[in-house]
């Protein structure tokens, strides 16, 4: 008997060692495919000069919005979205166009969430409590952009904010972290061998496929890296997210941050609440401080991917990403902080819930006209 606990005890090691090393391969590869993407793209577009011309279409702030919530609907990650951002920038994709789409990707991330209350769809209370507990986010992501984009477009109070402290830490200061990167060279001969292994592509196409094999990769590790930190950590996250919701704004809030960096996918923390919505077990007021934690929380995706760029490109990745962290951490601050602009995305959401559970096409039609049919039609005709 006790040989068998043994074995048991040993499978159980062996299989957590195994997890913790696939965490570490999938947050190497998230880091490769972000040195390849700019590598690629830094081909492709000839330097900063072509960079400008190939998203000459997307010099409208709005559109560049438009695009980042397309995009992160499509793959349903707002992290694989800001990582791809992230090595854009470091290839010489304008930030002034990089920030409006970093915003664009917090609103098309809300959808899986939203997806997940749709399968509530069958019982007319659980649909109404999970619709509306789902809509919170996209609503809350709205307002935050509505204030944010105009100040961000007239002042550039963000840009200002994340160059000045990514240059305190990438910068010539006594505490810069340059001289102890060692991303580059651990992820070099990575990146290097997948440009060789593509090397038979003539031309700028060269580095356009590299580009696409980096998309690929940050898409493929950052769905993996979830994942497997699900099963390392949902334990845990389980059980703070019961503890945490219940206990006020600050826990939750709290909370939501630390679940969303443990499994780094907002996405994910955000539809496991949909279920505890449904069924009654919250309301839409006690998890909406929850969903604000999960948006500050991804925001670590980006963060960790600008770390896989090195030398003059290092400062720009690094302040998109802190762009990134910024917009959600002051938006939490300022939209909950005021208890006007607090109840606006519940209120909404509510309402939504409530004509959306009156007529279940309408609330289809939201999901699938919010998210993908007004961005694209919108994207084309500013165009």
């Amino acid at each position: 008997m006790s040989s068998k606990t043994e074995q048991l005890t040993d499978v159980s090691i062996s299989k957590k060692i195994f997890n913790w090393a696939a965490v570490a391969f999938f947050v190497y590869m998230v880091l490769v495919a972000v040195g390849t993407v700019s590598s690629g793209f830094k081909l492709f577009s000839g330097g900063t000069a072509g960079a400008k011309e190939i998203f000459e279409f997307a010099t409208n702030p709005f559109i560049a919005l438009l695009l980042g919530a397309l995009a992160t609907a499509l793959v349903q990650s707002s992290s694989t979205v800001t990582s791809v951002i992230v090595g854009l920038v470091a290839g010489g994709l304008p930030i002034g166009i990089a920030i409006p789409m970093v915003m664009g990707a917090n609103i098309g991330t809300t959808i899986t969430n939203t997806i997940v209350s749709i399968g509530h769809v069958r019982d007319k209370e659980e649909f109404k409590r999970a619709f509306s507990a789902a809509t919170v986010h996209d609503f809350f992501n709205l307002l935050a952009v509505t204030i944010f984009l105009p100040l961000e477009i007239a002042f550039g109070f963000l840009q200002n904010v994340a160059q000045y402290l990514s240059h305190f830490f990438v910068g010539d200061t006594d505490m810069s972290i340059k001289s102890f990167n060692f991303i580059k060279p651990l992820t070099k001969p990575t990146v290097s061998f997948i440009k060789d292994t593509l090397d038979f592509i003539p031309g700028s196409n060269l580095g356009l496929a590299m580009v696409a094999v980096g998309i690929l990769i940050i898409l493929v590790s950052v769905t993996s890296l979830g994942k497997v930190l699900r099963k390392v950590m949902v334990g845990r996250a389980k059980t703070i997210l019961h503890n945490a919701i219940g206990r006020g704004p600050v826990a939750g809030i709290t909370s939501g941050t630390a679940v969303t960096i443990m499994v780094q996918s907002s996405s994910t923390t955000t539809s496991l609440m949909i279920p505890l919505a449904g069924s009654g077990v919250f309301t839409t007021k006690q998890i909406y401080p929850f969903t604000l934690g999960a948006n500050i929380g991804t925001t670590i995706t980006a963060l960790l991917a600008a770390t896989a760029i090195s030398g003059p490109a290092s400062e720009v990745a690094l302040t998109i990403a802190l762009v990134h962290f910024l917009f959600n951490v002051f938006a939490v601050a300022l939209i909950y902080g005021i208890p006007f602009l607090r109840d606006l995305p519940i209120k909404a959401a509510e309402k939504l819930a409530i004509v959306g559970t009156e007529n279940k096409f309408l609330a289809l039609l939201y999901v699938v006209g919010s998210f993908f049919i007004i961005p694209g039609l919108m994207i084309f005709a500013v165009r």
